[in-house]
């Protein structure tokens, strides 16, 4: 009900900008990754599998991801062969003049741990074409459920079409985040610049609705009284997705 409370107050003040009518599109995803790195934070630095479920129609979606893990993490107390994450995202995009925009709520769901240890984070984001490829973008996140603070982005990113079926993405992202977030994830003991991180991908169409992509990244602390350096067990990872669309 939130959700569709903030979308609906954001199609009045945006005078109805939604997109035309459309049929409602579904994606099917699957992630073989290194590791689960989340905002710089290691939560696995073994093998996991994302599977992941997106159905949209007219600015609305609705997601389900999830993180299995395919290696035991001691750190965390993980054990492989369980889902040890699921997230359910609401959203709703539409434009502000020339600015891609964005409201949304995830909810966190850790099976393994038990229902009080969910959260829940409202979040928005603007994104601007740049042109030439290049596009700026910043999405801030609100955790009012466990952490009631903030963490914020703001990126660079650049795609390139190297032929019709394949195409190039690199991109750039520093975080920033609040004295609670940072203390309740990560331990640390003040607010402030978090972790950034480097991305480069290939994404290749094998049909029109199939597609497989590789990528590889790198994280790391900004500072390490936000973001405590024994918190980042990972800063390379990649991995290979399959997508289908229908």
């Amino acid at each position: 009900k939130r959700l569709f409370s903030m979308a609906a107050l954001v199609a009045l003040a945006t005078g109805g900008a939604a997109s035309q009518a459309t049929a409602a599109t579904a994606t099917a995803a699957l992630d073989a990754n290194s590791a689960y790195v989340w905002r710089g934070l290691t939560f696995n630095d073994g093998f996991v599998l994302q599977p992941s479920m997106d159905v949209s129609h007219n600015g609305f979606a609705f997601n389900v991801w999830g993180n299995y893990d395919l290696n035991d993490y001691e750190q965390l107390g993980v054990e492989s062969g369980n889902f040890s994450e699921v997230d359910l995202t609401g959203s709703y995009a539409f434009k502000l003049g020339s600015v891609d925009a964005s409201v949304g709520i995830i909810h966190y769901l850790f099976p393994e741990l038990g229902a009080d240890t969910s959260t829940t984070e409202v979040f928005a984001g603007l994104s601007y074409d740049l042109g030439a490829g290049f596009a700026i973008s910043t999405k801030m996140y609100y955790d009012f459920d466990a952490v009631d603070d903030f963490y914020v982005t703001a990126g660079l990113g650049y795609t390139y079409s190297i032929n019709d079926k394949t195409t190039l993405g690199l991109s750039g992202t520093v975080s920033y985040a609040g004295e609670d977030f940072a203390g309740s994830y990560a331990g640390g003991t003040d607010g402030g610049f978090f972790n950034y991180l480097l991305s480069s991908s290939v994404k290749y169409m094998i049909t029109d609705a199939l597609g497989v992509a590789a990528s590889i990244n790198y994280t790391d602390s900004m500072d390490d009284d936000v973001l405590p350096d024994d918190a980042v067990d990972t800063t390379v990872f990649g991995g290979v997705n399959l997508t289908y669309t229908f």
